[in-house]
């Protein structure tokens, strides 16, 4: 089950590989049981994040257990550093850990190595009837 109802609405894709280096922040959580006001948090998040110059993308994945994982990607440093330290980000970093967060981790990496595949799609033969 998703936290980010608009991947029911648009198709499901991974942020796209890009031409290295560029640098991942990986977010890893178990959330509280206690998640008001965490949707409406999560959404401006990712309005803030993508106003940021060298933002390129965010994944998310929740597993059946809880534990969830976001990963947002960023041209470079300066990019990163301006997440990090923007103030409304702040603000909703200690909202998380005094209410939504049992535990979590962040990692930042340095992607030097990026590549991503995507399965063609058959064209649709005009001659051939509908299905159904």
């Amino acid at each position: 089950m998703s936290d980010h109802p608009e991947a029911t609405i648009a198709p499901v894709a991974p942020v796209a590989a890009y031409q290295p280096p560029y640098y991942v922040a990986v977010f890893t959580t178990v959330r509280t049981q206690d998640q008001s006001g965490y949707g409406e948090t999560n959404a401006r998040m990712e309005e803030l994040a993508k106003e940021i110059p060298g933002y390129l993308g965010m994944d998310h994945a929740q597993t059946p257990g809880g534990l969830g994982i976001t990963v947002g990607y960023f041209r470079d440093a300066d990019a990163l550093t301006e997440w990090r330290t923007d103030a409304e980000h702040r603000v909703a970093q200690k909202r998380g850990q005094d209410q939504w967060y049992e535990s979590y981790t962040l990692h930042v990496a340095k992607v030097e190595r990026s590549h991503g595949f995507v399965r063609a799609q058959v064209p649709e033969d005009p001659q051939r009837p509908a299905a159904g």
